[in-house]
């Protein structure tokens, strides 16, 4: 493979859980050196996520950890005791070789650690010091501490989810977590291009809270505009994209047990298709060959057309469907979109890398493809403390016997 896109850059990577190592994680996938720093004195449990379920087999414990291991491939891994002087000068001989730090530990904790961005600067004017945490570091809500659903709840994103005359239902999902990571990625990246024109380094205070509140746009230009809530009487069945402009357009049942199937017309003609195949008689009748027609009473449109979907395979559906020019597909679970999908296999969505303890693991892989520097992901996450020869030895230069001695110590 050629040189990847990011292979000039090195993160000294204190981030972890998913909102953090996520947004590393595409950074390593490209080719970056990301040294991930853990605490050699907790089992390096800095991230909680370290150790934790879901699991391949039987085994347990803190190198068995699915989503640990799933967001920190490709990374190098070393223990500091930044408890001790020596752990904090070996930091200091990290970031002085870093073309960035990236965290996501609660507002403050590198500071009392001794590593604010100040102090940072002091050791590398040029560094790019990128810090993730719910509110930000300035603000009234400084110090409050978050999770994916407390940021989600209080940026707006919550109470936009719920069906009609319902109580705001929320997410099981903590979409904010993966997002947050993505926002992070893109501001490391940007700093760094920035540092590359300037010559300037910077401090990136980001706000997964103010990042999660953007995704509310619409919904706040329509109350700040035209003074409407986004919950009241009347409002449109969430299930149904595109209110007013398509019909139908949803997910409908299919045969079998929770089987689902996605369909969309966006004009007439579609309608017509999509009136061809079911071929029955409520499917033919004239109110029904308009969108205003079809909106009169979508709710028996849409009973009609689950009727006539409970009677179909949702695959077989769905390719009929997509033969007459109607968009659809079957609604799939993650067995039937990782193992039966031929798609997955040709984009390489799923590699497989190795891992120190648990052996293969079949990881989540990049949704891009570059056609010249491209991603790789190989290597499975690192074991506790497993690269601490390679960077303590070969980057910084310190001998076997002083290595030694700084794990007798504890300080690694």
């Amino acid at each position: 493979m050629p040189s990847q896109a990011l292979s000039h850059l090195r993160i000294c990577d204190f981030s972890g859980q998913l909102a953090g190592a996520g947004a590393t994680r595409f950074l390593a996938a490209f080719g970056a050196q990301v040294i991930r720093v853990e605490d050699p004195t907790n089992e390096g449990r800095w991230d909680i996520l370290r150790g934790s379920p879901p699991y391949v087999d039987e085994r347990r414990g803190v190198e068995f950890g699915g989503q640990f291991q799933n967001h920190n491939v490709e990374k190098l891994g070393v223990t500091l005791n930044l408890r001790t002087e020596r752990g904090r000068e070996l930091l200091r001989e990290i970031i002085a070789i870093s073309d960035a730090v990236t965290e996501n530990f609660s507002a403050g904790v590198m500071a009392r650690l001794g590593f604010s961005y100040e102090d940072m600067r002091a050791i590398k004017p040029d560094i790019v010091y990128v810090s993730n945490c719910g509110f930000g570091h300035s603000g009234p809500y400084e110090s409050f501490k978050t999770w994916g659903p407390i940021v989600q709840a209080i940026s707006g994103l919550t109470f936009s989810s719920g069906l009609p005359d319902e109580a705001s239902a929320g997410w099981g999902y903590s979409y904010m977590d993966h997002t947050g990571g993505y926002y992070m990625a893109i501001a490391t990246m940007m700093a760094l291009h920035h540092r590359n024109r300037s010559g300037e380094g910077q401090w990136v205070d980001l706000s997964t809270v103010e990042a999660a509140t953007t995704l509310n746009g619409p919904a706040l230009l329509d109350h700040a505009v035209n003074e409407r809530p986004l919950r009241r009487e009347g409002m449109p069945h969430s299930n149904r994209g595109w209110p007013g402009r398509m019909a139908p357009h949803g997910i409908f049942p299919a045969q079998g047990d929770d089987c689902w199937i996605a369909i969309a017309c966006r004009d007439d003609t579609d309608w017509a298709a999509l009136a061809d195949e079911i071929s029955e008689p409520w499917a033919a009748t004239s109110n029904l060959a308009t969108l205003a027609g079809r909106l009169a009473d979508l709710d028996a449109l849409e009973a009609s057309i689950a009727t006539w979907t409970r009677q179909h395979d949702a695959t077989s559906l769905a390719a009929s469907l997509q033969a007459a020019n109607v968009p659809a597909t079957r609604v799939q679970t993650p067995q039937q979109r990782i193992e039966q999908d031929p798609d997955t296999a040709a984009w390489g969505l799923w590699p497989t890398v190795q891992h120190g303890a648990m052996g293969a693991v079949r990881v989540d892989g990049m949704p891009l493809h570059l056609s010249e520097t491209d991603w790789e992901i190989a290597r499975g996450t690192p074991l506790l403390g497993q690269d601490n020869d390679l960077v303590f030895g070969e980057l910084l230069g310190i001998e076997a016997s002083e290595r030694a001695q700084l794990h007798a110590e504890g300080v690694i």
